[in-house]
């Protein structure tokens, strides 16, 4: 772990996302909060692209509906009441029937890894059982998913601790977020979600990699930053490594918290020892958005449609990050 860090402690000045030649059948979305929402979004809307989703602390998809108010007291607490999966799928199926999202049969293929903290106090604990629920609905085998709950433990992802560890005002305990909402549980959640999610990927030793700044305004849409990040271990500029898209929760950005979850979520490390191209896209905080969240409710979209597609193939920020993950995918152009 020690040498995999000494290895990305140089960022240098954003640079263009290199086309990497990643491979196009292992790739993967995980997400926290509102980047948890976003992760189960990008899978619905293009199951055909991933192989496997990770979600920690967040709800059911298309909870929100394109409102607000619903997203929260229905979605982060269930003041108005549990949403109804079946009103959700009836929305699911509407938008497959208008090729809106991809097709049922390459949801059910996909792998899952679901935590949520039970003393979660930001998103109700329930509202990640009535994601697993979702999940077990779309699957086709109950082997394709793993429900992690941990007791005593908030809003947050955990992480595992070590020397290099972020300062204490960044880390909360496992009950509370703190400044970052990275949890000091002593718990590698990233390692025990990727390694669920690619089971016969082996690990080389002496793992290492770079993590660099890239330029985002390629890709820019409403609510992007300018800049974002990616980590590519040793040997992956010669391509055929896979891809995650991490996305950071509210208030986790890299305007909020610089680059504190891209250095300390723990798939850095575990990523250099597997071959695992990690990226990290950045919003940015607005007066439409405040907290730097991850587009589940349609803000990115008020002003050019009366009823938001945010949730779907066309909506503004999912079509960016799937531009992103086609530049990764992409054969570099030969001189």
């Amino acid at each position: 772990m020690g040498s995999t860090l000494a290895a990305t402690q140089t960022l240098g000045a954003p640079e263009t996302l290199p086309s990497l030649d990643a491979g196009k059948d292992g790739a993967s979305v995980v997400g926290v909060s509102s980047g948890g929402y976003m992760a189960t979004q990008l899978a619905v809307a293009f199951p055909e692209r991933f192989a496997a989703v990770g979600v920690l602390a967040a709800g059911p998809w298309g909870c929100a509906e394109g409102s607000l108010s619903r997203a929260l007291n229905h979605c982060l607490t269930t003041a108005d009441g549990e949403p109804s999966l079946d009103r959700l799928e009836n929305r699911r199926r509407r938008y497959e029937s208008a090729q809106q999202v991809g097709p049922r049969e390459a949801l059910s293929q996909l792998r899952v890894y679901l935590w949520h903290g039970e003393e979660d106090e930001v998103v109700a604990p329930v509202l990640g059982d009535l994601l697993a629920e979702q999940w077990e609905r779309w699957l086709a085998s109950p082997e394709q998913l793993r429900v992690k709950r941990r007791e005593d433990t908030g809003h947050g992802w955990p992480v595992r601790l070590h020397d290099e560890a972020p300062p204490p005002q960044l880390l909360g305990d496992c009950q509370q977020g703190g400044g970052s909402y990275l949890l000091a549980c002593d718990d590698d959640v990233a390692g025990d979600m990727l390694s669920f999610l690619y089971p016969q990927r082996e690990s080389q030793r002496d793992g290492q990699g770079q993590l660099r700044a890239f330029d985002q305004s390629a890709f820019a849409v409403n609510g992007m930053a300018d800049s974002g990040f990616v980590f590519i271990p040793e040997g992956c500029e010669k391509g055929g490594c896979e891809v995650t898209l991490a996305l950071h929760g509210c208030q986790m950005s890299a305007d909020a918290i610089d680059d504190t979850f891209v250095r300390h979520s723990g798939l850095n490390e575990w990523a250099a020892t597997h071959r695992q191209i990690v990226v990290y896209p950045q919003v940015q905080s607005s007066m439409m958005n405040p907290q730097g969240c991850w587009d589940w409710w349609g803000y990115a979209e008020r002003s050019s449609r009366l009823t938001p597609l945010h949730d779907t193939r066309e909506g503004a920020q999912v079509a960016a990050l799937m531009a992103l993950l086609a530049r990764l995918q992409s054969a570099p152009e030969s001189d």
